[in-house]
C-alpha cells in the first residue's frame, strides 16, 4: 500500500490530533481523515531549492482562491468576480483537507460564517461595503475572546467558555466586514507550550505544514500553520517574546509585532496591565506583506480599555524611500550562533539593500545576553504567582507542564525586582540611542529552523525577545531555506512607530523570497 493511503500516522512520535467534531459552534462538520503526501516546495532569495518529504501535503486544493492574498480576495469580492460565499466555502473545504494533519484549527463557526458570507454578498448587492476585507474569511488565535464561539486559551478551566463579547481586534475586523471561520491553537495562556511549541492539554499538539514531525513554534503556531497551509486568509496572533515572529519564521509566512501601544489587547488571555505589560503585543499573520498593510490600520488605535494603546500616526509603506535607508545587520547575537543557512540569508538580504543604494553596515547593539537575563529574572521573580492568578481566573486546576514548571514558589526580594526593572529601562535607553543611527535592522528570527517535536531547540535560540523588551516593531518574512528544506524567516526591526519602514522593506524582500506552498496537490479520495 502507498504510504499516503495508510491509516497509520506517518510519524508515530507525533500524537494524533483531536477531531474538530464537538468543537464547533453552529454547524458541526466532521473532518475527514484523508491521507495525502506531496513535494514540499521551498525557496528563499537566491537560495531556492526543492525538497521532497513524506509529511508534506496538498496546498492548495482545486480552488486557487485559498492561496490568494486577503487584500486580493477583498478586491475580487467588491468587484463581484467572486462571492463571499464561494470564498468562505473554499476555505472551509481547505480546513477539512489540511487540518487533520496539522491540528491548527481547534473550533469552527461554520454555519455562522456561511450566514455572514450570504449577508456580506447581499450588502454588496445593495452597494454597501464594510471595508477592504468585506466578505474575507479569517481565523483567530484561541487566546482571543470571540462572541458566541468557544474560547479556551488552551486551558482546561476554559474548555467550555463561550464569551458574550469579541476581543477588540476581533470586533474591529468583523465590523470591517471580515468573517470569522474559527479558532487557531495556542499553548495555555500563550505561555505554557514549553519545549513543545504550540501544545496544550485541551487540544494537543499543532504540527508544521512543511513537515508534520516538526513544530510550528509558538505561541501563535496554530495561526502560522493554518495560514501557511491556506486554511485561512489571515490570523491575529500575540507576541510576548517572539510568539508571532517565530511561527512566521517556522511556517514561511509574514508576521508583524507592532510597536507597543499600537494595537489594544482587550479580550486577550493574558490581557493588558502588570509588570510585563510592555512585552505583549497583538499583530497579524498572513501569507503576503500587502495583507499586513491592509490589516494593521483596522486593528490599531485606542479602545479606551487598554491604557497602553495610543493614537500614534501610521505611515504609508508605499511612501518609504528604500534607497535612503540606513541599515544595520548582524548574523550572531553572541548568545546562540545561527545555522550557516540562516547567516547566509541575512547577508543576502543586506546585499539586496546595498545594491539598492541604502547605507548598509554590519553592526550589533549587544543587548541580547543582558536582555535575556533581565527578562528571565523579572518573569520568574514572584515564583509563578502571576501564572497562578491566570489559572485561578480561568478556574484551571490542572495546568499544562509548561505553566506548572513556572510555579516554583521561589521569589526574589522586592529590592532586587525594582533593581532589575531599572536595569531594563537603562538597557532600553542605551539601545534606543544606538538605534538613532539606523532606520532598520536585518537579523535572524531564530538561530535554527522549526525543530522536530522530539528535538527542541535551546530555550535561548530566539533573536526576538530583545525587541519585546525595547518595544520596537519587528516583522518576519520568509527569505531562506534550511538544510532540511524548512522555511527560514528574516527579522526586520524598526524604530518605534515606524511599521511603514519595516513593511516596505519586507515587501521588497518578498519579491525574491516570500511564502511558498508547503506541498503540491496529491490527496487520497
Amino acid at each position: 500500500m502507498h504510504p499516503a493511503m495508510s491509516h497509520q500516522p506517518l510519524d508515530p512520535s507525533v500524537p494524533p490530533e483531536p477531531s474538530l467534531e464537538g468543537r464547533t459552534q453552529g454547524a458541526r462538520s466532521s473532518v475527514s481523515r484523508r491521507r495525502f503526501i506531496g513535494a514540499a516546495a521551498v525557496a528563499g532569495g537566491a537560495m531556492a531549492m526543492t525538497r521532497f518529504t513524506p509529511s508534506g501535503f496538498a496546498v492548495p486544493t482545486g480552488s486557487d482562491l485559498v492561496s490568494k492574498s486577503a487584500t486580493e480576495l477583498g478586491r475580487m469580492i467588491r468587484e463581484k468576480q467572486v462571492s463571499s460565499v464561494e470564498v468562505v466555502e473554499a476555505y472551509l473545504k481547505q480546513i477539512e483537507v489540511v487540518n487533520p494533519r496539522i491540528n491548527a484549527v481547534v473550533a469552527l463557526c461554520a454555519d455562522r460564517a456561511k450566514a455572514e458570507a450570504k449577508a456580506a454578498d447581499a450588502k454588496l448587492a445593495r452597494g454597501e461595503v464594510a471595508g477592504p476585507l468585506h466578505g474575507v474569511p479569517f481565523t483567530i488565535k484561541d487566546s482571543l475572546e470571540t462572541e458566541g464561539v468557544l474560547s479556551t486559551a488552551g486551558s482546561l478551566g476554559l474548555k467550555k467558555y463561550i464569551p458574550s463579547k469579541d476581543a477588540t481586534v476581533v470586533a474591529r475586523l468583523r465590523k470591517g466586514g471580515a468573517i470569522l471561520l474559527g479558532k487557531s491553537n495556542t499553548p495555555e495562556f500563550t505561555l505554557g507550550g514549553g519545549t513543545r511549541g504550540t501544545y496544550n492539554l485541551v487540544y494537543g499538539q499543532t504540527n508544521n505544514p512543511y513537515n508534520t514531525a516538526h513544530t510550528p513554534r509558538g505561541s501563535s503556531g496554530g495561526a502560522g500553520a493554518i495560514v501557511s497551509a491556506c486554511g485561512s486568509a489571515f490570523d491575529i496572533g500575540s507576541d510576548f517574546g517572539g510568539s508571532i515572529r517565530s511561527p512566521a519564521h517556522a511556517c514561511g509566512i509574514v508576521g508583524l509585532k507592532p510597536t507597543t501601544g499600537r494595537v489594544p489587547r482587550t479580550g486577550h488571555w493574558p490581557g493588558y496591565g502588570g509588570a510585563f505589560d510592555s512585552y505583549q503585543q497583538l499583530g497579524p499573520l498572513a501569507r503576503w506583506v500587502e495583507d499586513i498593510v491592509t490589516i494593521l490600520p483596522i486593528i490599531s488605535g485606542p479602545d479606551f480599555r487598554d491604557a497602553a494603546a495610543v493614537p500614534a500616526p501610521l505611515g504609508d509603506p508605499a511612501s518609504v524611500d528604500l534607497k535612503g535607508l540606513r541599515v544595520a545587520y548582524y548574523v550572531d547575537n553572541q548568545v546562540v550562533t545561527p545555522t550557516p543557512e540562516t547567516q547566509a540569508m541575512v547577508r543576502a538580504a543586506a546585499k539586496v539593500f546595498a545594491e539598492l543604494g541604502a547605507r548598509v553596515k554590519e553592526d550589533f547593539h549587544g543587548g541580547d545576553a543582558l536582555g535575556n537575563q533581565i527578562r528571565n529574572k523579572l518573569t520568574k521573580a514572584d515564583g509563578g504567582a502571576w501564572y497562578q492568578r491566570l489559572l485561578d481566573r480561568a478556574g484551571t486546576k490542572e495546568p499544562s507542564p509548561g505553566i506548572k514548571d513556572n510555579l516554583t514558589g521561589i521569589t526574589i526580594p522586592t529590592s532586587e525586582f525594582t533593581d532589575y526593572m531599572e536595569r531594563q529601562d537603562a538597557l532600553r535607553s542605551r539601545l534606543l540611542g544606538w538605534m538613532k543611527d539606523y532606520d532598520l535592522i536585518l537579523c535572524p528570527t531564530n538561530a535554527f529552523p522549526a525543530p522536530a517535536h522530539a528535538k527542541p531547540v535551546p530555550q535561548n535560540a530566539g533573536y526576538t525577545s530583545i525587541y519585546n523588551l525595547t518595544t520596537w516593531p519587528a516583522v518576519v518574512v520568509r527569505y531562506g531555506t534550511s538544510a532540511e528544506g524548512l522555511p527560514l524567516g528574516i527579522q526586520i526591526v524598526g524604530q518605534p512607530w515606524k511599521e511603514d519602514v519595516i513593511l516596505a522593506a519586507a515587501h521588497h524582500l518578498e519579491k525574491t523570497g516570500g511564502w511558498k506552498p508547503p506541498g503540491t496537490m496529491f490527496a487520497s479520495k
